[in-house]
């Protein structure tokens, strides 16, 4: 399966704070560039338009925290994109720093889908995950963005960090259902290298808690007509994330802002780390590439597939052999020449990615 959407990708790289478990390319100390960064990614997209880049089907602002910058840059940046008439443009927000007027210049400008994050609603889970909102400024960020006209919206929230209970886990769950969101994304907290969570193995998070999270989750949102559409995300129908969807089905996206990834054809390409540096390139009138790859069509094959397998759509049943087909059979369900995950295999995801055949599904 594949799309001809095309997504425009701008990584706003600014924090107030870095959480323990970050390792995205985001920068506590220099929001005295938010300014020039700006421009230079104002800049950056209208070369790019310049020399031909199609109209998008969808557009994610992410980070870092775009809602810490000034709203009217960021909305002269969208401004700057060619949009199709029905393009998804969503932009990520804290719920600390999210008002009125700001999202009236986000919808303004043709926002028309908000992402959140929440995290948690539970108070001692938040600061162990170094996290600094609470739950009424989450209450409080939902009824704005409700009031303000956007048409969708999601809710983000992680489990497994230290000292979680189930309850715990259950109450931000209840909570997030109660402010009933369109569409949500909950993740199990992951340890990246190179984070103070890596250090500190004290709280990494065990395996079979996380399972039985992810459960709860499921049946929650499902309860209340949350439909899962990939392992990790769960929307009302007509509200799945039309952006995420592009980089599941390895359609082609442009990338703007620092650290931002690009992909075209099966060349990936991702900036320069540091916003310091991006700026300068772009207003050298260089390319801020860092670097790039070409994936070989084998490759592109077998990253469809892992990709599919995570989401409802599901993969050719030739993708996997009678034998495996038998063996996982609790993982898998037949749905006549297509296989999906069953919920036991959602948690066994990349094992049974493991035994796909990229020959058999591609014959």
């Amino acid at each position: 399966m594949a799309t001809d959407q095309f997504g425009v990708y701008v990584h706003v790289p600014f924090c107030s704070k870095r959480c323990d478990y970050c390792a995205f390319a985001t920068f506590t100390d220099r929001h005295h560039l938010a300014v020039d960064y700006m421009h230079a990614v104002k800049t950056h997209i209208e070369r790019t338009v310049a020399s031909g880049m199609p109209k998008a089907d969808s557009m994610f602002v992410g980070g870092g925290t775009p809602s810490m910058v000034p709203a009217e840059l960021l909305a002269e940046v969208i401004a700057a994109i060619p949009r199709s008439a029905d393009a998804e443009v969503t932009v990520e927000c804290n719920p600390d720093n999210i008002t009125p007027k700001l999202l009236r210049t986000y919808v303004d400008a043709g926002v028309n889908r908000i992402s959140l994050g929440v995290q948690s609603t539970v108070p001692h889970v938040l600061t162990s995950l170094g996290r600094e909102h609470d739950r009424a400024n989450v209450v409080r960020a939902v009824e704005w963005v409700r009031e303000s006209g956007v048409r969708s919206f999601n809710l983000d929230v992680i489990y497994g960090g230290h000292g979680e209970s189930l309850d715990d886990w259950r109450t931000t769950v209840e909570d997030v259902v109660a402010l009933d969101p369109p569409h949500v994304s909950a993740y199990a907290l992951t340890v990246e290298p190179g984070t103070p969570l890596a250090d500190d193995h004290a709280r990494h998070p065990d395996d079979d808690d996380q399972a039985g999270k992810y459960e709860l989750v499921d049946d929650l949102l499902v309860a209340n007509g949350l439909a899962n559409y990939e392992i990790s995300n769960w929307a009302k129908a007509g509200h799945e994330c039309r952006h995420n969807r592009i980089y599941w089905l390895q359609g082609d996206y442009a990338a703007f802002g620092s650290a931002a990834h690009g992909h075209h054809d099966g060349m990936r390409w991702w900036n320069v780390r540091t916003p310091d540096r991006y700026i300068e390139m772009i207003n050298n009138g260089e390319e801020p590439v860092s670097s790039s790859e070409q994936l070989d069509d084998d490759t592109r094959r077998l990253e469809a597939l892992q990709l599919l397998i995570r989401m409802r759509e599901g993969v050719p049943s030739s993708a996997f052999s009678e034998t495996d087909l038998e063996e996982l059979a609790p993982f898998l369900e037949r749905r006549g020449a297509t296989v999906t995950l069953t919920r036991a295999g959602r948690l066994m995801a990349n094992e049974v990615s493991m035994r796909l055949k990229v020959d058999n599904a591609f014959r």
